[in-house]
């Protein structure tokens, strides 16, 4: 289910946003949802870099799956 949001663009991205949207025969919110999308590719591929430099540098800590599934109560 789609969910209706407002924001607020510079004149000159909503310009460029509406020549793309016309020459490609598309609507701004599908070129918007396409761009978002894409964006979520790089922001995992950044907390994928963040993760293993928090490995790297010992902020965080690699757990064997199979002392998380003792914990969580499942037998192997």
């Amino acid at each position: 289910m789609k969910q209706a949001i407002n924001i607020r663009l510079e004149k000159d991205v909503v310009q460029t946003l509406d020549e793309y949207a016309q020459e490609l025969d598309k609507s701004r919110t599908s070129l918007i949802e396409k761009a978002i999308e894409l964006y979520f590719d790089r922001l995992d591929e950044m907390v994928a870099d963040k993760r293993i430099d928090n490995l790297k540098s010992g902020k965080s800590a690699v757990v064997p799956l199979e002392e998380v599934f003792k914990k969580a109560g499942i037998d192997l």
